[in-house]
């Protein structure tokens, strides 16, 4: 017997079934019966009970696509920081083969990559690498960190949230299965972009995120459109001309510079990591 639903909150202690169903991740069974080990959402797949927690760190799984910051940099390789209790090891041997360069000539600390998880060992040290289609470099640009766990709601089914906050601020934007955010734009469709995706990391678990998401979007893109300050619009009427029609945001994207990584398919990438987040849902 199930004593909860689907995407119900519940908290540690909290008793979920009892005999004919299997405990999951964030759960223990005692006697008969399976109850949550954490505050989080339930979720039952072929009578397998998991509590997703509402807060948590990105654990580091092979083939994962992520974003990581540059914080040191050794002899032979950069350390990263990927969002996890682990630090991210990018060898050098991944970017320059068996050459020997220095590496402060080609990453400095600061700098934002996307990479792959190539390996992760027993005692949870990471092996990153920049093989692969659209690894690299990120120029400029913000970061946003969100809860890993609610990076498949943040993309929605096959890139339909994500998209939804493409399309509404302009801005080039790479969502990273650890939890960061890349954003690139016009720097208040930025800022925008950064408000809309907290409040998915936010309410992930709660109803009608679609509808309230397009309603922010709608309300905070348009008060953010430009038009002319009283100045110049007293300068245009005194001189009978018209106000000049404001520039839009892929006018101004178009003559800005794209990120210094290699040909990406942003469709590809959002897709591949929706469905390698699958398995944490």
């Amino acid at each position: 017997m199930i004593l909860v639903k689907d995407k119900d909150l519940v908290v540690p202690g909290q008793i979920l079934a009892e005999n004919d169903y299997y405990p999951g991740m964030g759960t223990f069974k005692e006697d008969s019966r399976i109850c949550s080990s954490l505050v989080g959402l339930v979720s039952v797949r072929n009578k397998r009970i998991n509590v997703i927690p509402l807060q948590s760190k990105y654990i580091p799984k092979r083939g994962d696509v992520i974003i990581g910051e540059i914080t040191d940099i050794r002899f032979s390789m950069w350390g990263l920081d990927i969002n996890s209790p682990y630090t991210g090891m990018l060898p050098a041997s991944e970017v320059f083969g068996k050459d020997k360069r220095e590496l402060e000539k080609v990453f400095e600390i600061g700098d934002v990559l996307l990479l792959r998880v190539v390996d992760v060992d027993e005692v949870k040290k990471v092996k990153l690498g920049l093989k692969g289609r659209g690894l690299g470099k990120f120029r400029d640009g913000i970061l946003v960190y969100i809860t890993p766990t609610k990076v498949p709601r943040l993309i929605g089914k096959r890139g339909s949230m994500i998209n939804m906050v493409k399309e509404k601020t302009g801005c080039d934007i790479v969502v990273g299965q650890n939890g960061v955010v890349w954003i690139k734009g016009d720097p208040q469709m930025e800022r925008i972009a950064e408000k809309v995706i907290l409040m998915i990391d936010r309410e992930a678990h709660t109803s009608g995120l679609t509808d309230r998401v397009r309603e922010l979007l709608d309300k905070l893109t348009v008060s953010e459109e430009e038009t002319p300050t009283e100045h110049e619009e007293e300068t245009y009427h005194e001189s009978g001309e018209a106000p000049p029609e404001p520039e839009s945001t892929e006018e101004k994207m178009e003559d800005e510079e794209s990120p210094d990584l290699e040909e990406r398919d942003e469709e590809e990438t959002s897709e591949g990591m929706e469905e390698g987040s699958k398995s944490d849902e």
